[in-house]
């Protein structure tokens, strides 16, 4: 696996998944993944670094049930100022789950909303490390995207906030999609997902991970105390797959089509 690129900013840069059981997630995302863990120490309040081939990918954070958050995964998009960019969440029609806070020695994250509902995450480095993808190995990411039920409202605002340069890729009624970057080199998509997303699923970001078969991995994720959420299926841009690892946390299969 190669070295990860540095996001530049407005292009995702971090995940990491909020888990009422650490323990099961280091062991689910190790078989399934080839990923390793490593514990950033209690300075850091117990967070967990995953590796793939020595590379880190994603993190890991204990989740207290008595906050009343389900599991999941969240994105981070790369920020050169914290504290302007949540600015301008506001003043462009999102809102502020997490101000600005330092992370010793790496960088600063906050938590916003756009328009639709949507939670993200931003990070602007300051330390020795180096946040971003190179998004062609099997068991890193592969693909981060927004299901929106707010289309109109979320590109315009991540194009202002983040500084995104998009492409309208579809504009059909029945699909309607725009990409950070054109040309092949896209980092993150946008869906308009108000026409099947259920009344009480709100707006959200995904990660898809890349894997050589998306049929297998679906399985072996059963098989290691996970659930299938949507099957496998063909689509133009690879097999996708939907499931939930043993605690409920939602992520996505991207098989790539055969070149």
């Amino acid at each position: 696996m190669t070295e990860p690129i540095p996001a530049q900013p407005g292009e995702p840069c971090w995940i990491d998944l909020l888990s009422s059981d650490t323990d099961a997630a280091r062991a689910f995302y190790g078989a399934l993944f080839g990923w390793t863990a490593e514990s950033a120490g209690e300075e850091y309040g117990g967070y967990i670094n995953f590796s793939k081939d020595d590379v880190r990918v994603a993190g890991c954070m204990g989740n207290d049930p008595s906050n009343g958050m389900p599991d999941a995964w969240a994105i981070y998009l790369a920020s050169a100022d914290a504290q302007a960019t949540v600015d301008a969440a506001t003043a462009n029609g999102g809102g502020v789950m997490l101000a600005p806070m330092e992370v010793p020695a790496i960088g600063v994250m906050a938590y916003v909303t756009d328009p639709g509902g949507a939670a993200v995450g931003l990070f602007q480095a300051t330390g020795d490390m180096s946040f971003g993808y190179a998004m062609d190995a099997d068991g890193a990411p592969g693909w981060f995207e927004l299901m929106t039920k707010d289309y109109d409202a979320a590109v315009p605002f991540y194009q202002q906030v983040f500084g995104w340069d998009t492409e309208t890729v579809g504009d059909a009624a029945d699909f309607r999609y725009t990409t950070l970057g054109r040309g092949g080199d896209e980092k993150a998509g946008v869906m308009d997902a108000s026409g099947f997303l259920p009344a009480d699923v709100p707006s959200y970001w995904s990660v898809y991970f890349r894997v050589a078969d998306a049929d297998a991995s679906a399985a072996q994720a059963v098989a290691l105390g996970g659930s299938i959420v949507v099957p496998a299926e063909d689509t133009p841009y690879g097999r996708l797959a939907t499931v939930a690892d043993p605690n409920g946390a939602m992520f996505r299969l991207i098989q790539p089509p055969a070149s």
